[in-house]
């Protein structure tokens, strides 16, 4: 028996969501309009470093926004997702339900049975 090809015609990966901490930072902000930077470094489980070179690597791709300024004495910044970004999240959120429905259905096949059905997307 030969196994399914994932299918290539629907949404694409996108490479600057492979690493887990961009994915992770890009989907925390995704429900807010910005957070403070040590939020996004406590809710990830990273540290300073690991944090800024994934938002580096997503400012560079235009999914970022970053914002410096002072409250008080103290020095902050916060992180925002782009309009680009929520768009570039979406669709890679839609790309992994694809090959994981892809991957299910290809399951069910070559054990003879039908694919479980899919849950319902809750989209961006």
């Amino acid at each position: 028996m030969t196994p399914d090809v994932p299918p290539t015609d629907g949404p694409a990966l996108d490479a600057a969501f492979r690493h887990p901490t961009r994915l992770t930072v890009a989907a925390f902000l995704s429900a807010c309009d910005e957070a403070e930077f040590g939020t996004v470094r406590d809710y990830c489980q990273v540290s300073d470093s690991v944090l800024s070179k994934a938002a580096a690597g997503l400012e560079a791709a235009g999914y970022l926004g970053i914002r410096k300024g002072a409250v008080g004495r103290r020095f902050r910044t916060w992180l925002s997702l782009t309009p680009t970004g929520h768009d570039a999240l979406a669709r890679h959120l839609a790309a992994l339900q694809d090959i994981a429905s892809a991957a299910r259905s290809a399951g069910a096949r070559a054990r003879g049975g039908t694919a479980p059905p899919a849950s319902p997307s809750s989209g961006p």
